[in-house]
């Protein structure tokens, strides 16, 4: 059995019956080398030095302790494992993967929500646009706190489709170069997005300006492909008004993101995010479904880290918690386009 796989073993140990719970703390430190040496050649990771590659496996042993820890926890309704994540500290994971950053003070221009005088009752039980052809395929930021751009491309790309028929990837890169009022690669605000591409009489195809994982030059005269004429915001803590949103398109949502959501495991079950607490959301993902699974109420939601995250790139959040906020804070600032 492969190192990798044996940790895994071990880290899911506790779900069976064995009288015999294994730890991370009996294996010898050479084991631990030789996990991190496979899980190195998995996710094709190079360090520029011994130095670098000792600090690593320390961030790497590190990660494996919240791992056990977390997974050993009593009622917990999903695990977190190893992922390609896991050799990255939390200030560096969240300086570089996510990059959510709310304005000081709001200066919204959304015009309402069109979508008020829904009724629940009568909207669908479940959602997914995927099926619909409203989604791209899951696109990855790389090392560029830059989701704000791909949780907005995402809901642009949703309309669009929906009101014309066709599903073209849009680009994430001019508004990474072009939206002044955020900073690139440096955090950003999805509505500022929203503002520019209304201002900017549209956004190009990720073919005419694609993704470069970098903040650059903001080419003007590129044709645009895709126009919107506004956004509107989605009532705060209200998730009956979250559902009507997202029973008509995509919807952008900011979203706190923890450790347990970088190493979570998908084949675990629902996103409930036990360590998420009222710190300021950091991250942008978009709401593209909803739907019940063994009698628990879920959002789907596309999130910005690649295929090899999550359920091939996709995460299920619990819906219908207690907290107006929703998980996460998930309720709290939403807003959607409009064509």
């Amino acid at each position: 059995m492969y190192y990798l796989e044996f940790i895994v073993f071990i880290l899911g140990l506790w779900w069976g019956n064995s009288q015999v719970i294994l730890s991370l703390r009996t294996l010898h430190e050479s084991a631990l080398i030789d996990m991190h040496e496979q899980w190195m050649a998995q996710y094709e990771r190079t360090y520029t030095d011994d130095i670098e590659k000792k600090r690593r496996f320390e961030i790497f042993k590190n990660n494996l302790n919240f791992i056990e820890n977390f997974n050993q926890q009593p009622n917990r309704t999903y695990k977190v494992g190893i992922n390609k994540f896991t050799d990255l500290s939390e200030d560096e994971f969240q300086r570089h993967f996510t990059g959510l950053k709310m304005p000081l003070v709001s200066s919204s221009s959304s015009t309402g929500f069109r979508y008020e005088n829904l009724m629940v009752e009568d909207i669908s039980d479940n959602v997914d646009w995927r099926n619909e052809g409203a989604v791209t395929d899951v696109k990855n930021q790389n090392q560029c706190g830059c989701c704000w751009a791909f949780s907005a491309v995402a809901a642009v790309e949703g309309i669009t489709q929906i009101k014309t028929g066709n599903l073209v990837s849009l680009s994430e890169q001019q508004l990474v170069d072009c939206v002044s009022k955020n900073e690139g690669c440096g955090g950003g605000w999805m509505e500022y997005a929203f503002e520019y591409i209304v201002q900017n009489q549209g956004i190009t195809t990720e073919t005419n300006y694609p993704y470069q994982s970098i903040e650059g030059t903001c080419y003007t005269g590129i044709t645009s492909y895709a126009q919107i004429t506004g956004y509107e915001n989605v009532p705060k803590n209200n998730e009956d008004a979250l559902l009507k949103a997202v029973s008509m398109q995509p919807v952008s949502v900011g979203f706190q993101v923890t450790q347990s959501f970088k190493l979570y495991d998908p084949s675990s079950g629902i996103y409930t995010g036990d360590d998420c607490d009222n710190s300021p959301i950091n991250h942008a993902i978009t709401i593209v479904g909803y739907g019940e699974e063994d009698g628990i109420k879920y959002w789907l939601a596309k999130n910005s880290w690649g295929s090899t995250w999550g359920d091939n790139g996709y995460v299920k959040i619990l819906r219908g918690g207690q907290s107006p906020q929703g998980v996460c804070q998930i309720n709290n600032y939403a807003s959607y386009p409009i064509a």
